[in-house]
C-alpha cells in the first residue's frame, strides 16, 4: 500500500510540476476517489493498531499471572511498532493528497 500511495502521490506531483498538462474536472474527481480509499485503508489500519495496542495490553496484564505472557506481549510489542510507522505513513501521506487537492483546484484550467 505505501509504494502505491507514493507512486500515486508521484503522479499529481508530476502533473502539477508540468506546466503543459491540463488539469480538469476529471483529474480533480479521480484524486478526490483516491483520497476516499487511502481514507478507508487509514480507518482499516487505524483499527489493527488499537488492536494490536489493546491485544499487547491485555498481554501485559496477564504476564503478571506467567511469565510466558510476557513472550508473547515482546511478540505483539514488535508488531505494534511495525504497525504504528506503517500507519504514521500512510496518514502523512493522506495529509499531503490534501495538500494536492487543493493545489489541483488552484491551478484547474
Amino acid at each position: 500500500m505505501k509504494k502505491y500511495l507514493y507512486d500515486y502521490i508521484g503522479e499529481i506531483d508530476s502533473l502539477l510540476n508540468n506546466n503543459k498538462s491540463k488539469i480538469n474536472d476529471d483529474v480533480i474527481s479521480n484524486h478526490l476517489t483516491k483520497i476516499s480509499f487511502f481514507q478507508h485503508e487509514r480507518l482499516i489500519h487505524l483499527l489493527v493498531t488499537l488492536f494490536y495496542a489493546l491485544l499487547l495490553i491485555i498481554f501485559m496484564a496477564l504476564g503478571t499471572l506467567s511469565f510466558m505472557f510476557y513472550f508473547i506481549s515482546l511478540i505483539i510489542s514488535i508488531f505494534l511498532i511495525f504497525y504504528i510507522i506503517h500507519y504514521f505513513r500512510l496518514e502523512n501521506g493522506v495529509q499531503y493528497l490534501y495538500k494536492q487537492y487543493d493545489l489541483l483546484l488552484n491551478k484547474k484550467s
